[in-house]
């Protein structure tokens, strides 16, 4: 029936303009419902048609056809349009005939039941409040993870206040949103005598003023303690009823809420406790005892700022690259805090001001980054890092892209820096989101965006540290300084002692990619005169030459510099030069041949499918055998160098598993660096760093491929390579 809706659209306004062709696949969407309000529009005469059931179409149909019925004679159109709409929400449309019979009557007299607003509207007459209901996505029905008191207080506003000329029905599934926390806003600015035109739904003087007047304890009764119970109810406070009497159990789960929200416990609804309730912010006006700030605090800051009554700072952990703002850390500005009695918490923030920036990639080259600036810092073990997610992240991105970039966080940091915390700033939804996948420990809330959808109908996260309300200025003089006031929750004490901090010098840094056809040419012609031509070469059976087209030297290069970025970064964590790590990667990739795909099923059909062969091939972008990944990373965690788990390398399930990871290229391109260490161990030389010989980098790149004259071979090759690399490598780096 959906597709019958879909297909009277196309039908009967395929040829007016405005009024695009939707696809006849039976799915209801937004596509759907836009071209049902654009088919009504054009019913009514207006000729500006838009998605949007705004002002114009709602003031046009109230005034063409304020009730639709049985008897009223809306044009046949006109009631096809209300029958698809129907049939869009899940409701019986009594076919699509123009015809407003009996099934009609009966599915909008049971969507405005749903809804809650049969009493309101009585009877089976299509109302224009109710046609706007129709034509969108709201569900009126208790939906999955819905809440059935959450519902009841939907439709019970629903009833109230639907009649009002600024209140539109909202939708009644158990879920607290954006658009019910704005209704809860009208139907209290409404309750406070407002009219339509002042009710705004913003939390403004007036709105703050008349709940100032309006303090509840036990023993009030009424519509008020409805909306402050709704309000408890929607920030998710266990054990509230929906009720108009402020009773004991009311004031003692107020209680619970101030106390986490840290305001005063006084088991009433009170003006702080209403404002906490409803916008993320709470009251502004609040002292807080934490703030973070762009500007370094000096002595005399330090002093205003403690006068004030803060005791724990927030301070970035490094500039952004390319910009002029100073934001970071000051070289003493940390011993200067802890001597006046200050905790302090490290923001990691570089751009994250948009859903493009945030990947699993990005996610694992910002942890290395924060590891490397926190240790340089001297901040110790047990500090928690606060990663920024610095914009409104609306929830599908925060599927898409925030969660992989704090997978990719929480991954690298497990394995480079355990004795680090996660923590997360952002909007409300974001912080609950992340820390419910286990990638956090703790919230830094940015609350003063309050008009953030992250924010807008979220409760504040039950994991906390601090919560951003307001920028304001402290002190005088030189003691002057911006600050965004924050309120501590107590879960993060922050960081009071730090040890001394070095940020090593003589690592590589990021390619410069306008180098990168230099290179290639240097590569090239390198390759060509060891018998590598740009592309081909060797045969099926020459496992060393054999390439058989599948990857130029040009495309190697380029895979291998896609990932320029982790190579840097794990080789600055390993101090090692980055071309040791570059050079099995090209290699390996020019070198891939069909042989290697026939191993590589081999194994899979040994551990999917039971078939006799191999439980173990060398696999992955660097051509890695399992067993080999599992010493090299067995080392590397004995070593202390990494934290992870000991492996059996004789335990089929291990190698299985290490076998798959090594399929991921970021998994692979780390254990290239724990190889080169386990290796150099392993022939009897220094652990590879950043002044390593000629000759141990030569073993050290044969150990890579195995032993003997073959490996011997493969070392020479890889160390003119690896010349290749460092020849543009050691140009970028500072002394």
């Amino acid at each position: 029936m959906v597709r019958r809706a879909q297909r009277f659209i196309n039908t009967t306004y395929g040829n007016v303009p405005g009024i695009n062709p939707v696809v006849e696949d039976g799915i209801t969407g937004w596509s759907t419902v836009y071209a049902l309000t654009r088919c009504l529009q054009h019913q009514l005469g207006i000729t500006a048609l838009a998605d949007n059931f705004g002002p114009t179409t709602m003031a046009t149909l109230q005034s063409a056809w304020p009730s639709i019925n049985a008897t009223s004679g809306a044009p046949a159109n006109l009631v096809r349009i209300i029958q698809s709409g129907l049939y869009c929400k899940g409701y019986d449309g009594g076919e699509i005939n123009g015809v407003y019979n009996a099934r009609v009557e009966a599915a909008v007299t049971r969507l405005k039941a749903d809804a809650g607003v049969g009493t309101l509207y009585p009877g089976p007459s299509m109302v224009p409040k109710l046609f706007k209901a129709l034509l969108n996505m709201d569900p009126y029905l208790l939906i999955a993870g819905g809440n059935a008191t959450v519902r009841a207080v939907q439709q019970w506003m629903n009833a109230r206040y639907a009649h009002r000329d600024g209140f539109f029905i909202i939708p009644c599934d158990g879920h607290f949103s954006r658009d019910v926390q704005k209704a809860l806003l009208l139907a209290i600015q409404f309750e406070l005598g407002m009219t339509d035109a002042e009710a705004t739904g913003v939390f403004g003087l007036n709105t703050q003023a008349g709940l100032k007047a309006n303090t509840l304890s036990v023993g009030s009764a009424g519509v008020w303690v409805r909306l402050f119970s709704a309000a408890m109810i929607f920030n998710k406070r266990n054990g509230v009823s929906f009720t108009s009497t402020f009773d004991g159990d009311l004031s003692a789960r107020a209680s619970e809420f101030q106390d986490f929200a840290k305001l005063p416990v006084t088991g009433e609804g009170d003006f702080q406790t209403w404002a906490s309730l409803l916008v993320s912010t709470g009251d502004p006006t609040r002292e807080g005892t934490a703030l973070d700030c762009a500007k370094e605090v000096t002595a005399p800051r330090a002093d205003a700022l403690k006068a004030a009554g803060y005791r724990i700072v927030g301070r970035y952990l490094c500039n952004v690259a390319g910009t002029s703002l100073n934001k970071m850390i000051q070289p003493g500005e940390l011993a200067v805090l802890a001597a006046k009695g200050f905790r302090v918490f490290p923001i990691y923030q570089t751009w994250g001001g948009a859903a493009g920036y945030f990947s699993y990639a990005q996610g694992v080259a910002d942890a290395f980054a924060a590891i490397e600036w926190a240790g340089a810092h001297g901040f110790l073990a047990g500090t928690r890092i606060y990663f920024a997610v610095d914009f409104d992240a609306l929830d599908h991105q925060v599927t898409s892209n925030v969660i992989p970039h704090f997978r990719g966080i929480k991954e690298t940091i497990s394995e480079h820096a355990g004795q680090y915390q996660i923590g997360i700033y952002g909007p409300r939804n974001v912080c609950s989101r992340v820390a419910g996948e286990g990638l956090s420990s703790a919230s830094f809330v940015s609350g003063m965006s309050t008009g953030y959808s992250g924010n807008l109908g979220y409760p504040l996260p039950a994991d906390w540290a601090f919560d951003q309300i307001s920028t304001i200025t402290v002190g005088s003089g030189s003691g002057l300084i911006e600050i965004d006031n924050d309120i501590a929750s107590g879960r993060d004490p922050g960081q009071g002692a730090f040890g001394p901090g070095e940020l090593a010098a003589d690592l590589d840094v990021d390619f410069d990619m306008t180098r990168r056809d230099a290179l290639l040419v240097d590569v090239q012609t390198y390759l060509t005169g060891i018998g590598v031509p740009e592309e081909g070469g060797g045969d099926l059976f020459d496992t060393d030459q054999a390439t058989l087209g599948f990857n130029t030297t040009t495309e190697s290069l380029d895979i291998t510099l896609a990932y320029d970025g982790l190579i840097t970064s794990l080789a600055r964590r390993l101090k090692m030069r980055k071309a040791l790590i570059q050079c099995p990667i090209l290699w390996e990739i020019r070198k891939i041949n069909l042989l290697d795909g026939v191993a590589d099923d081999m194994v899979r059909n040994y551990y999917n499918n039971g078939v006799v062969g191999r439980n173990d091939c060398s696999t992955g972008l660097a051509q890695i055998f399992a067993a080999t990944a599992i010493n090299a990373r067995n080392h590397a965690i004995q070593q202390g160098i990494i934290d992870g788990t000991i492996l059996g390398l004789g335990h089929e399930p291990d190698l299985w598993s290490v076998w798959q990871k090594l399929q991921d290229p970021y998994y692979t391109i780390s254990t290239v660096g724990y190889v080169h260490i386990w290796g150099a161990a392993d022939i009897g030389v220094p652990r590879p760093g950043l002044s390593t010989s000629e000759e141990h980098t030569r073993r050290i790149l044969a150990r890579f491929n195995g032993t003997g004259p073959d490996a011997d071979s493969y070392g020479y090759e890889l160390l003119g390579l690896y010349k290749v690399f460092e020849k543009y490598h050691a140009s970028l780096r500072s002394p």
